[in-house]
């Protein structure tokens, strides 16, 4: 049965959730349902067929400058990501850091599609815990005359899985003009949207940001097709973690640097060389010498789940790392975990205890991600 949760900040989907039997929960100072026909029916629907999430509590900003290269510049010298090379309508996930190279968020950023916004503006998405601190963050490192707000006016959809082209495509052809990681306003129905292909997922997907008084009337629209069905936090969680994404505050936080954090795509290779942001003197000496610790994928033996916390141990008993996400991953029947290890026994294959309770779950280091992408790529 659904809580009241009334202390909690609502989106405006709420009433559907509420509607549709989802069981809420806080998540980020909002009330968000975590499941509703239970997470691993979710879970596996998503993987054969489409999903929609509200995901509304991420924070949507817009920073505005008076040129476009204005605006970039100012945005490279806080992130280590490319962003002078996005065309129009194409984006691109990077981190915020700070002067000791460690990660404060990650996010994406959008180069606007040709006529969707004036010169000079940048789209972003930034995680729900860390929107007011990212715009504090950002508002005060922002040169003169670049203005960051974070729009409280929008809502985020995400309609994943290998249906989900189908799925749009019965309102709108932009599914046919899109490739991973690019972005074009639409109409869907009637309702005016911007929409990504792009997720959290490791399937083909779209996020839909649209206004917040037309977000009811686009989530009754997809889930009238029967492809679709709900799904909450838990089956996300489980699925990003299949697909080998890391999740802020769990598997990198602002102590943990993007080369230990093994997310070195966020990095520029012009960015590499140039340095030219903050925390780039303790990224690039990293990226030189090595790190002391690594983050690894783990698969346990048995279906034990090994949860976050969990201590991992070499062979004498001695704690040598931990894990930062674990769960009993439905499409892999297998438990599988992010988690960091010191650098010299990241490598593949790599034997692992984890305690768990107590008892003693024997694993070993993988690659990842543990399911393969299904990212719709241009040829």
């Amino acid at each position: 049965m659904a809580q009241d949760n009334a202390d909690l900040l609502k989106t405006a989907l709420y009433d559907r959730h509420v509607a549709a039997g989802g069981r809420m929960v806080e998540f980020g100072g909002y009330a968000l349902p975590v499941q509703y026909a239970g997470i691993v029916a979710e879970h596996n629907h998503t993987r054969q067929a489409a999903s929609l999430f509200d995901v509304s509590h991420m924070g949507q900003m817009v920073v505005t400058g008076p040129d476009h290269e204005t605006t970039i510049a100012a945005l490279e010298a806080l992130t280590p990501g490319d962003l002078a090379s996005l065309a129009p309508g194409q984006m691109r996930y990077t981190v915020l850091l700070n002067a000791k190279g460690g990660i404060e968020d990650d996010l994406m950023v959008t180069r606007p599609a040709a006529g969707e916004a004036p010169d000079g503006v940048i789209f972003m998405v930034v995680n729900a815990a860390r929107k007011h601190h990212d715009l504090a963050l950002m508002q005060k490192a922002l040169p003169e005359g670049v203005s960051v707000t974070l729009r409280d006016d929008v809502s985020l959809l995400a309609l994943q899985g290998p249906a989900a082209a189908e799925v749009l495509g019965g309102h709108t052809d932009v599914a046919d003009r899109l490739a991973f990681m690019e972005t074009l306003p639409a109409t869907i129905g009637s309702i005016p949207a911007s929409v990504s292909r792009s997720g959290y997922t490791g399937e083909d997907g779209f996020e839909i940001s649209v206004a917040n008084e037309d977000a009811p009337a686009l989530f009754d629209l997809l889930m009238a097709n029967p492809l679709v069905k709900p799904a909450g936090l838990g089956a996300r969680d489980s699925l990003r973690l299949e697909a080998g994404l890391c999740l802020y505050g769990h598997d990198m936080d602002d102590t943990i640097d993007p080369v230990s954090a093994n997310l070195l795509f966020a990095i520029g290779k012009r960015r590499r060389a140039q340095g030219g942001f903050i925390g780039d003197e303790a990224v690039m000496a990293r990226l030189a010498q090595g790190v002391a610790e690594r983050r690894v994928g783990l698969r346990f033996e048995g279906r034990q789940p090994v949860r976050e916390g969990a201590e991992l141990i070499d062979e004498n008993g001695a704690v040598i790392g931990r894990v930062t996400s674990g769960t009993f991953a439905p499409t892999v029947e297998a438990s599988i975990a992010l988690g960091y290890l010191p650098a010299d026994l990241a490598a593949m294959d790599t034997p692992i205890t984890a305690m768990v309770r107590g008892r003693p779950v024997a694993g070993a280091v993988v690659a990842t991600p543990f399911v393969p992408h299904r990212y719709v790529r241009k040829a």
